[in-house]
């Protein structure tokens, strides 16, 4: 029990692992050369099975670690523990920040020009309440597709970063540019006191997403299609936008929407 702890105390401490579990996923995972595994965690009591011999042994041959818990520890690890079916396996996304990291990357930008209007102002997507999987997925999909520079999402308060969500997403999860933090709301107050400017959606408003042009670092804010934003992150925005519809349609699935920011964005920064 101790030493599933301390794993689990080191391992907050890296933003760029990420911790999938389930025996197709793992085995998938593993399969792909693409992705580097460090630590292959597999429960003691699980019985002998192909699949898991396949993933011990591709394990080793990418060099990462093997490591036998019992169950109750594996499913601390996994956080899935009706889900995980004896194994998770801890993945590096290099492309993984915190909000240090993108707070970094924005001073960076800034210093490396000679005014800060030449800068290129980073353009992130952050998501409230987010709680079904497969949206999230679509999500990741759409804005790693499009011109954004990341993707805020809150430890608490969306769905985890599960198989279900790797799915959805067709892998672009591991290759995303997810930024973790544990509240979207103090991670919001931080960057606005950064100099970024916060945009959420509303259907009440007279300003078009696709009209209104960032001047800046910017963070458009998703939530889900039942609530919207919290009534606090809404009343942080400087900007409220709508997406102008036809034919009486009320609202648009999430992900389709994050899809419309990313490359409007993209299509305004090179006009």
């Amino acid at each position: 029990m101790k030493d599933s702890q301390a794993y689990l105390e080191r391992k907050a401490s890296f933003a760029k692992v990420l911790t999938i579990y389930g025996r197709k996923p793992v085995l998938e995972a593993l399969s792909d050369n693409s992705i580097e595994p460090f630590k292959l965690h597999l429960a003691e009591s699980n019985k002998p099975a192909p699949i898991l011999t396949n993933a011990i042994d591709l394990a080793k041959r990418k060099n990462a670690e093997v490591v036998y818990h019992s169950k109750e520890q594996l499913s601390r690890i996994s956080k899935s523990s009706k889900q995980d079916q004896g194994i998770a396996l801890d993945i590096h996304c290099p492309s993984f920040k915190n909000v240090d990291d993108v707070m970094k990357l924005h001073q960076h930008h800034i210093a490396s020009q000679q005014t800060p209007e030449q800068a290129r102002p980073l353009r992130l997507l952050a998501l409230c309440d987010i709680h079904n999987p497969q949206n999230l997925g679509m999500i990741i999909r759409s804005a790693c597709a499009g011109n954004l520079d990341g993707i805020l999402i809150p430890k608490k308060g969306c769905a985890a970063l599960s198989p279900l969500v790797i799915k959805a997403s067709a892998g672009t999860l591991f290759k995303a540019p997810i930024i973790l933090c544990e509240s979207l709301l103090k991670a919001l107050k931080a960057f606005k006191q950064d100099g970024f400017s916060v945009c959420t959606l509303s259907s009440h408003s007279k300003e078009s997403l696709f009209e209104h042009a960032a001047q800046g670092p910017t963070i458009y804010v998703l939530g889900n299609e039942t609530e919207g934003v919290s009534q606090e992150i809404f009343d942080l925005a400087d900007h409220k936008l709508m997406i102008p519809m036809q034919n009486n349609v009320e609202s648009l699935n999430v992900a389709v929407t994050a899809a419309l920011i990313a490359f409007n964005d993209g299509i305004q920064r090179n006009v």
